[in-house]
């Protein structure tokens, strides 16, 4: 068994053992790994650790529970191991601004950060966050904007669009604005990390035939299947989206990564890096 499917089958184990009293050290073992190497891994690969992923997916099916079923509130809390009503309803309430009471009398469904269940009945894919994806088929685009090198962890992004802002009149900055990862060798399963150098492209989409301002490159974006995810959230939590992409979702998606660029796509629903409403399109190639 290699890494990427370590990862999947201890999802699944924390997924069919919510209601019951696991700990770190369990899942641990359910993937035949010591307990110190495989808490390390996990947290590298899903940016948190297994107990705060426990904890994270235990609050997201109370959620669930409190809208979906007729379950008293402390036997929605005590059925998924949190010890008493009030450290149920603290935690709770620290993950989503109001009591687990108000959440059911709101009926309030999907909210941001919400862990979705990571098993579907054919165990065919995990979804994480929201993060359903949607595949799609799109043309080929070209592009016009910087070219640098980056990483995930390192991510310079956000000062190149601060460079490519100065160089670009104001009018043609309402179109989409695209943050391309070239694809290369580093971005295969058994050696992509999140400080894997990679080179990237930031820019605006223009006609084939466009002009091209100075200083500035065209680049043509492949057209091909792909699958498109939504993170919603602040910029600054990218990364944990990230994450869970390459350790959880491809190895359990059933496809295949195809030998082209990823990329992220910023329309009106992008508001602001610092906006918790905030949407980005991120776009992996797929065979």
């Amino acid at each position: 068994m290699n890494d990427k499917q370590i990862i999947a089958k201890a999802i699944v184990f924390i997924e069919n053992n919510l209601c019951q009293p696991i700990v770190a050290r369990d899942v641990a073992e359910a993937v035949s790994y010591s307990y110190y190497h495989f808490h390390r891994y996990f947290q590298a690969i899903m940016g948190e650790t297994i107990g705060n992923y426990i904890r994270s997916r235990r609050l997201t099916q109370a959620a669930w529970d409190l809208v979906h079923s007729d379950k008293k509130v402390l036997d929605v809390g005590l059925s998924l191991y949190f010890e008493t009503a009030e450290s149920f309803t603290r935690a709770f309430k620290d993950r989503y601004s109001m009591t687990p009471s108000e959440y059911r009398k709101n009926g309030i469904d999907v909210l941001i950060g919400n862990r979705q269940s990571a098993q579907k009945s054919d165990m065919s894919i995990i979804t994480y966050a929201g993060l359903s994806p949607e595949i799609l088929v799109i043309p080929e685009i070209y592009l016009m904007g910087i070219r640098f090198k980056t990483t995930v962890s390192g991510n310079k992004t956000v000062t190149m669009w601060q460079q490519f802002n100065k160089k670009v009149p104001p009018d043609l900055l309402t179109t989409k604005r695209y943050g391309i990862f070239e694809t290369s060798e580093t971005c295969s399963f058994d050696k992509f990390n999140t400080d894997s150098e990679s080179m990237a492209f930031v820019g605006i989409e223009i006609s084939k035939n466009d002009p091209v301002l100075n200083d500035l490159q065209v680049k043509k974006l492949c057209g091909g299947k792909y699958a498109r995810f939504v993170h919603r959230g602040t910029v600054d939590t990218l990364i944990q989206t990230y994450h869970y992409i390459w350790g959880s979702w491809f190895p359990k998606s059933g496809f295949e990564l195809a030998n082209r660029d990823d990329f992220e796509c910023y329309t009106e629903r992008f508001t602001g890096a610092n906006d918790s409403n905030s949407e980005i399109d991120i776009y992996f190639p797929i065979e």
